[in-house]
């Protein structure tokens, strides 16, 4: 495992992956300004495991890690078990001040879990309206059959004229009834997207673009999609209609990819999916390579980073690797797949986190501000599940209204009800999942890491990894 520790000092390191919310710093900096008047209590959001002779301490709601040496984590230790700190501040008051200003010691009044409660509803829900994320699928359809693609194919489903019409409305509506609207996100999935660009995604593309450069909103677009239909003049035209950023994904190198996603009988897909990525970071459009991992890919991700190594550093910029095990596979992977990602940061590629809070940086699902038109007018929030009339959970209307059902109001109460998640160290970074998790799982116990402490551990050790990985 890369870096290392040295010297015999308290090493304290806060992550700064806040997303600039101030709800979220002013809740953890108010409580220790006064620490000194009370006996602190340990934070239920520690979790301490050993690294190199030390002991690295993580509060998961500051998202702080702190490494300690022995001698200081014993001290530690010790008034934790007497439930008292007092003689702890007398004999080292820095390193009490330091577990108060990080969150590892907090007010004895303080009710965490209502703490993590609001600030969940604060981003998800009491959110103002400066921003809307709008998803369409301009159809079901997709030129490949992937394995493990949850989706049901609707062979000639797209997008009427009407449809499209009433999504515009929609747009209309967002960007004139949310007076506070200061960016409009508007992003594209399916099916395979691209099948129908010039039929339906660019009339709603242009539209959208145009009406809020007449409002001084902000305007991106981002789409999902295979790459295989990215020719120049699609490139050209998202660039200029404001489609800047692509998720596409890779399935193993090029002998694993062709196996799963080929275009005709011994004609795979693979160098046109990478040369289109490659034109995609030319013109510098973000550019995130999902690749697929299975046991049959783990092997192929250094021929991967060997296909982009012509990708010169100016392009390079523009493209970043996530690793994400198939849903499907339930083979433990997990030390596997974070070597590969060292791999290609070593091969001077950006590669995202292996973690992420789903707390602060919460699923679009989970946001009011949020919704999906799907090719027919149906109107649903999660994108990770199959698009059938059973999962919908609104329509759109005749003026472009979304007239919701009862599972949207179910869906933005569902998180936080959960009993073992009210109970678990990390809580404030795993939020049980998603609201479709919670949903999923009403009125009954679960735990997206199975109710398995070590693998919870092991998600800390391995974001605490990555950041000495990234710090050498």
């Amino acid at each position: 495992m890369k870096g290392g520790l040295t010297g015999r000092t308290l090493f304290l390191t806060l992550s700064i992956r806040t997303e600039g919310n101030i709800n979220h710093q002013y809740l953890w900096i108010v409580f220790f300004i006064n620490s000194s008047l009370y006996n602190m209590k340990v934070s239920q959001f520690n979790l301490f495991f050993p690294y190199e002779g030390y002991y690295v301490g993580y509060n998961s709601f500051t998202d702080s890690y702190m490494v300690l040496e022995e001698m200081l984590y014993e001290m530690y230790d010790a008034s934790k078990k007497r439930k008292d700190f007092g003689e702890l501040q007398e004999v080292n008051e820095q390193f009490y001040n330091n577990l108060c200003n990080a969150g590892f010691l907090v007010d004895p009044e303080l009710n965490e879990v209502e703490q993590v409660a609001r600030l969940s509803k604060a981003i998800d829900t009491d959110a103002d309206d400066s921003t809307y994320e709008l998803h369409i699928n301009p159809t079901m359809n997709c030129n490949f059959k992937c394995w493990y693609c949850y989706e049901t194919h609707i062979k000639d489903s797209k997008m009427d004229q009407q449809t499209i019409s009433k999504t515009q409305m929609l747009i209309t509506r967002i960007l004139t009834e949310k007076q506070h609207l200061q960016k409009f996100h508007l992003g594209w999935f399916g099916g395979e997207p691209l099948l129908y660009f010039n039929k339906v995604m660019l009339p709603i593309l242009k539209y959208a673009q145009q009406q809020c450069a007449e409002r001084n909103i902000h305007f991106d677009s981002g789409m999902t999609s295979n790459g295989l239909l990215l020719t120049p003049q699609v490139i050209a035209d998202c660039k200029k209609y404001g489609l800047n950023s692509f998720q596409i994904t890779l399935d193993g190198n090029r002998e694993r990819h062709d196996k799963v996603r080929f275009i005709s009988e011994g004609r795979g897909s693979y160098d046109a999916i990478v040369s289109n990525i490659k034109d995609l970071a030319r013109n510098q459009l973000r550019v995130n390579i999902r690749l697929n991992i299975s046991p049959e890919t783990l092997d192929g991700i250094a021929d991967i980073a060997e296909d982009f190594s012509d990708v010169p550093a100016e392009d390079r910029a523009w493209v970043q690797f996530g690793l994400h095990k198939v849903w499907q596979e339930k083979v433990e992977m997990d030390d596997a797949i974070f070597e590969n990602r060292l791999l290609l940061r070593e091969k001077g590629f950006s590669v995202a986190s292996g973690t992420m809070n789903s707390v602060v940086n919460s699923c679009y699902g989970d946001k009011r501000n949020h919704s999906v038109i799907n090719y027919n007018g149906e109107v649903f929030k999660c994108t990770a599940r199959d698009f059938t009339n059973a999962n919908s959970e609104g329509q759109l209307g005749e003026q472009g209204s979304i007239q919701w059902n009862e599972k949207y109001e179910r869906r933005m109460n569902a998180k936080f009800k959960n009993k073992p998640c009210l109970e678990c160290p990390i809580l404030p970074m795993c939020g049980g999942g998603c609201s479709q998790q919670a949903l999923e799982h009403a009125h009954e116990d679960y735990c997206i890491y199975d109710f398995d402490i070590n693998k919870k551990i092991l998600l800390v050790k391995q974001r605490f990894f990555e950041i000495l990985a990234e710090s050498e």
